[in-house]
């Protein structure tokens, strides 16, 4: 009996996990995923190469316009005819057996022999028409659907063009679930291309619109469309009817910001954003030659606000970009985004601004729960999320109070509330944030609170110190699900005492001369906040990622498109 001989190496069995090295693990699950990703590509290549196909095979092209259908002249405002257009989102049942026209994005198509389907969409609403063959089939002429305007629309009319469609609304027995508009559909009567989208497209718009939940990622079956793709063809991906959605809550809330604000006795102003000094202490700015002189882009408006306080203006606002140098590549960091700023006079005491605060952001909440309703299911749909809860009588702790919530919970970190030496230079971390948000809502069932008397130390120089302790400062806070949305103070508004702080923050004080002068000609004592716009939106609708509530994202490592 001759000797086993070796075995075959390539049919070894593959070691576990526990013998690699760290290394060799890293390497096994970069090979598995560039697998997955390879997967993935021939997927979508296959994919695109039967589209292709199907409309290679569809028949011809009918460039030149049919009296039914065909592909538009350009329309270069050469005429202007009598028609009127309707928007999907206003066709109901009420309206069966009118004629209409509308015009819309393809969405999806189907269909074999001598019927079509296709999907209309008009931003967040989408409908159903139907393609059907009249009589033989044979005629192009008006009034009848041949067979060639079946075959022209199935095949010569890529996913994502630009369409004219002339129909009839009809109730159809069942609803039609895909679609927005699902208790009426069009019976076409004639079809357009407009403007012809590519045939292959850099991901199709059915995998972008896809559910996302932990769960689902799970699943390496599914096609879906990572962050990065999005960002990089980002005008496809504002198509998802969940962007479409997100960026109406957007809009929504810097409406509600300024007709809170002007209904208060606000004045809206637009300050500069090429200043000649650093806005907030001369770090992370983005510095650029300004004529031969040294510049920067304004991290914030805040000095401007202050000044124009002093001009009498007793209450104002702003809506405008803010510029951060800073290496935060972070869920919830940008290098650009849209500041809410206000800033206000007061009598006594700076809690006269908290009382306006808080009575905004429950304005906003309840101003987009109310007018966005349809948007944020929209958008829940495919990023389902806990809606946003608050409560009319809104928590407002001091700084010691939620240090101490979060040190009685053993939370790493933390100093002991009640040293303190340790709490002079103590600010809580984003994680501590987020673990004291869980904390506020279990004890008081809100995802919105706010924190008062942060140290002197971790605030800018122009917070006024508290004045039974002046290592705290008359600052705060508001927070949303755990995240800080809000930073602001009572401003200083004694010069001396200004230039004082500012020396002790390593400020050159002739960079801000002009800031500090200003309140030499006497001032009211003020405070005021900045609120960052797609941070508030991120939060109220659940999101995972500030970049899917900025709508051209500005981070670290991204500058385009």
């Amino acid at each position: 009996m001759s000797e086993p001989g070796p075995s075959d190496p390539s049919k070894a069995a593959a070691p576990s996990n526990a013998d690699l090295t760290a290394e060799e693990k890293e390497l096994r699950k970069q090979q598995k995923k560039a697998e997955k990703e390879r997967q993935k590509a021939e997927k979508e290549a296959a994919k695109a190469a039967r589209q292709a196909e199907q409309q290679a095979s569809a028949g011809p092209a009918y460039d030149a316009l049919t009296p039914t259908f065909g592909l538009l002249k350009l329309i270069n405002s050469a005429t202007r005819s009598e028609k009127t257009w309707t928007n999907l989102q206003d066709i109901s049942p009420a309206m069966e057996g009118k004629e209409i026209c509308v015009r819309a994005r393809l969405q999806t198509l189907r269909g074999k022999g001598k019927l079509c389907f296709w999907v209309l969409r008009q931003q967040m609403f989408t409908i159903q028409a139907v393609i059907s063959v009249t009589g033989d089939g044979d005629s192009d002429a008006e009034g009848s659907v041949s067979k060639n305007m079946v075959k022209w629309c199935m095949g010569q009319v890529p996913p994502e063009s630009i369409v004219d469609v002339m129909g009839v609304v009809t109730v159809p027995a069942s609803p039609v679930e895909a679609t927005t508009q699902s208790t009426v559909e069009i019976q076409v009567k004639k079809a357009f291309c407009v403007s012809r989208a590519a045939s292959v497209l850099p991901f199709q718009l059915e995998d972008a619109n896809r559910k996302e939940t932990e769960e689902d990622a799970k699943d390496t079956t599914i096609i879906r469309v990572n962050q990065d793709t999005r960002l990089n063809n980002r005008i496809l991906d504002l198509r998802t009817l969940a962007n479409q959605a997100i960026f109406r809550v957007s809009s929504m809330t810097c409406l509600l910001f300024r007709e809170f604000l002007i209904k208060e006795g606000f004045v809206e102003i637009h300050s500069p954003k090429l200043i000649g000094g650093a806005s907030e202490g001369g770090a992370g700015v983005f510095t650029l030659d300004y004529f031969g002189s040294s510049a920067c882009l304004a991290q914030s408006p805040q000095l401007y606000k202050q000044m124009v306080l002093s001009g009498d203006m007793d209450r104002v606002f702003e809506i405008g970009p803010v510029f951060r140098a800073e290496q935060h590549n972070t869920y919830r960091h940008l290098c650009e985004f849209t500041g809410l700023d206000m800033e206000m006079t007061f009598k006594e005491h700076y809690f006269e601004v908290l009382d306006l605060l808080d009575n905004m952001f429950k304005y906003i909440f309840k101003g987009l729960a109310e007018r966005c309703k349809v948007e944020v299911e929209t958008v829940h749909k495919q990023y389902p999320a806990e809606p946003f809860q608050w409560v009319e009588d809104t928590p407002r702790l001091n700084f010691i109070d939620g240090t101490r919530f979060l040190f009685e919970k053993g939370v790493e970190g933390v100093p002991n509330p009640d040293d303190t030496a340790a709490m002079a230079d103590y600010d809580i971390s984003t994680e501590q944030e987020r673990k004291l948000g869980a904390i506020i809502r279990e004890k008081y069932g809100t995802d919105f609170y706010m924190m008062t008397r942060y140290p002197l130390n971790v605030r800018p120089f122009y917070s006024m110190p508290c004045p039974d302790d002046p290592t705290y400062a008359n600052s705060y806070d508001f927070f949303m699900r755990g995240n800080e949305i809000v930073s602001g103070a009572q401003r200083i508004h004694d010069p001396e005492y200004l230039k004082e702080r500012a020396e002790a923050k390593g400020i050159e004080v002739e960079t801000i001369k002009d800031y500090i002068d200003a309140f030499r000609l006497g001032a009211y004592p003020h405070a005021g906040c900045g609120v960052g716009l797609e941070r508030v939106v991120m939060l109220f609708l659940g999101l995972n990622n500030i970049r899917k509530s900025s709508l051209f994202p500005r981070d670290p490592s991204r500058l385009a498109p």
